[in-house]
C-alpha cells in the first residue's frame, strides 16, 4: 500500500512539473529565389481576312490558316495546333451589314527559340503576331523550385536559431507550410498586321530568365 502512495506522488509531481512548463510559439516564414532559364517559347499568330460574305472570308483565311500549318510542319522542333476562329459582322453607320471580318489563330510552341523565331520571320509574310510568351519548361522551372526550396527550409532552420538564441531557450519546429510560386517578367503583346513585303527575317527573341520563389512559413514552439 506505501508503495502505491509513493508512485502516486511521484506521479502526480511530474504532471504538476509539466504544466508549468512554460511554451511560447513564433511564428516564422522565410523565401528564397532562384534564377530559371526561359526555355520555352509560346506564339500565336493569325489570319484575318474581310469579304462580302463570311463564306468568301472563310475561303480567304483557311487558305491562310493551311498553308502557315504547313510551313510550320517543316520546323520538326515546333509544336503547332490551330486555335480559336472567329467570324463577325461589320456594320455600316446606319446598322446594315456590309462586310463579314474572320480571323483565325495557330498556337505555336517550342524549346528551341531560334526554330521558332525563324517559323514566325517566315509566318509574319502573309500573317499577324497577336502575342509571344518566354517562359521556363516545366522541368527547368521544377529544379529551380526544388533549389529554392531547400534554400528556403534552411533559412527558415537559420531564422528560428537565431530567435531561440536570443532569447536564450532552446527550440522544436512545430509545424511547417512550404510553398511555391513563379514569377515571370512581364512579355510585351506584339500585334502587326500582315506584311507582304517584309523579308522572311527571323523574329529577335531574347529568352532571358525568371525568377523562381520558394516561401516557408511555420512555427516554432521555444521551452524554459
Amino acid at each position: 500500500m506505501i508503495r502505491h502512495l509513493c508512485f502516486a506522488t511521484i506521479a502526480s509531481s511530474l504532471i504538476v512539473g509539466s504544466a508549468l512548463a512554460a511554451t511560447t510559439t513564433v511564428d516564422l516564414n522565410a523565401d528564397a529565389s532562384r534564377p530559371a532559364a526561359n526555355d520555352l517559347a509560346r506564339a500565336t499568330v493569325f489570319a484575318e481576312a474581310s469579304s462580302q460574305s463570311p463564306g468568301e472570308a472563310a475561303k480567304k483565311v483557311n487558305a491562310q490558316i493551311t498553308e502557315a500549318v504547313s510551313t510550320a510542319k517543316s520546323f520538326s522542333r515546333v509544336k503547332v495546333q490551330t486555335a480559336g476562329t472567329q467570324t463577325y459582322p461589320v456594320y455600316a453607320k446606319g446598322g446594315k451589314i456590309e462586310s463579314w471580318r474572320m480571323r483565325s489563330e495557330i498556337a505555336l510552341e517550342s524549346t528551341d527559340t531560334a526554330a521558332l523565331s525563324e517559323l514566325i520571320g517566315k509566318l509574319q509574310a502573309n500573317m499577324g503576331v497577336s502575342g509571344v510568351t518566354l517562359l521556363p519548361s516545366p522541368e527547368t522551372r521544377k529544379k529551380a523550385e526544388n533549389e529554392a526550396t531547400l534554400e528556403a527550409i534552411a533559412a527558415f532552420k537559420s531564422r528560428a536559431k537565431l530567435v531561440a538564441d536570443a532569447l536564450g531557450k532552446p527550440y522544436r519546429i512545430k509545424s511547417l507550410v512550404i510553398g511555391g510560386q513563379q514569377y515571370r517578367p512581364p512579355m510585351p503583346m506584339l500585334r502587326a498586321a500582315p506584311m507582304a513585303a517584309m523579308d522572311a527575317a527571323p523574329m529577335p527573341v531574347e529568352a532571358g530568365e525568371s525568377q523562381v520563389t520558394a516561401t516557408v512559413s511555420g512555427q516554432i514552439e521555444l521551452t524554459d
